[in-house]
């Protein structure tokens, strides 16, 4: 597995980062769907013993996977394997306790301390803001971030991640937070990393990246060829795309595609649709979700270097959808 720099953290990880969020489950917040369904425990605990074999060292949960479950698993593992090997990640902000909004500091404090706790860690390397919504008029940003400052003067966490859905919100708050690393959602479909000014910003302060959502929830790479549908507590019942004949038709195609371009490669569509995105960011990750051996496996033969040539080919693809 290539290896990058993470910013100005200093430290070294894998380029392709395992995502977790599917080892929570099938779950609910407020009556919606936030999880993914058809998880086991026993696929997620392989997955993070094969991520480990394979030199995978960058993983990221949050406190509202499955309600701590993804964090629980994963702090399971180290009766097996060593907690310093890893470059460890979780979040703070979608759960709102008791509240009627976010980032409340009570409910921020309790929650990272859960973490912890299901971690079996004292410390993370990194804690996000899972998201920028810190009130209709900014009024919470300065207290969430006094709490989560001091989480980093306890040695609850080294570092602190700023994330969010839009590239365009984390611009907005990214100033104010300092953050060492952020993660925004970038895919070769959905991509204003460049556009809103955040790459130039992220390349400008030497901070750490790391990409969530690089193949969309897996619709980037053709393996839908019928609409799905999933278990009831599985968010991607509320994604369109799902259900969408004409957009899962052009992934196929677009499937065809990257395997004639990529055909000397174990994983061509992969290859392709994830790669991709390194081109303009060769010291950025990516975050992977990868729920089962099989699928770690896979991931492990990612994180190179395309061709700007061939960069170009498979950016292009997505961009006439």
């Amino acid at each position: 597995m290539r290896k990058i720099i993470l910013g100005r953290t200093g430290a070294e990880v894998s380029a392709i980062s395992l995502g977790t969020w599917s080892y929570g489950g099938a779950n609910k917040s407020a009556k919606m769907a936030v999880g993914w369904g058809g998880q086991t425990d026993d696929n997620s605990k392989a997955a993070l013993k094969r991520a480990w074999e394979l030199d995978i060292n960058h993983w990221d949960t949050a406190d509202v996977y499955g309600n701590g479950r993804s964090e629980q698993v994963i702090g399971s593992m180290w009766s097996t394997l060593p907690r310093n090997d890893i470059f460890l990640a979780t979040k703070v902000g979608w759960d709102r306790g008791s509240k009627k909004r976010w980032y409340d500091m009570d409910v921020m404090r309790k929650n990272v301390e859960r973490s912890l706790v299901n971690l079996k860690t004292d410390c993370v390397d990194l804690l996000y803001f899972h998201h920028c919504n810190f009130g209709e008029n900014e009024e919470y940003f300065d207290e969430a971030m006094e709490v989560i400052r001091k989480f980093k003067e306890e040695g609850k966490t080294r570092f602190i991640g700023l994330s969010d859905w839009s590239s365009e919100k984390i611009m907005h708050f990214i100033e104010r937070c300092d953050p060492d690393v952020v993660q925004p959602l970038r895919n070769v479909m959905d991509d204003t990393y460049e556009a809103s000014g955040l790459k130039k910003y992220v390349d400008d302060h030497n901070l750490g990246i790391c990409f969530f959502s690089p193949i969309k929830h897996g619709l980037l790479t053709g393996k839908y060829t019928e609409p799905a549908k999933f278990e009831d507590g599985d968010f991607r019942n509320r994604e369109k795309e799902f259900s969408d004949w004409g957009f899962l038709k052009k992934m196929q195609n677009n499937k065809t595609l990257l395997e004639n371009r990529f055909s000397d490669h174990p994983n061509p569509v992969m290859n392709g649709v994830v790669n991709a995105l390194f081109s303009d960011s060769p010291t950025g990750c990516a975050l992977l979700g990868q729920r089962n051996s099989a699928q770690v496996e896979t991931a492990a033969s990612l994180g190179d270097l395309l061709s700007d040539e061939n960069s170009e080919f498979v950016k292009s693809l997505y961009r006439s959808n």
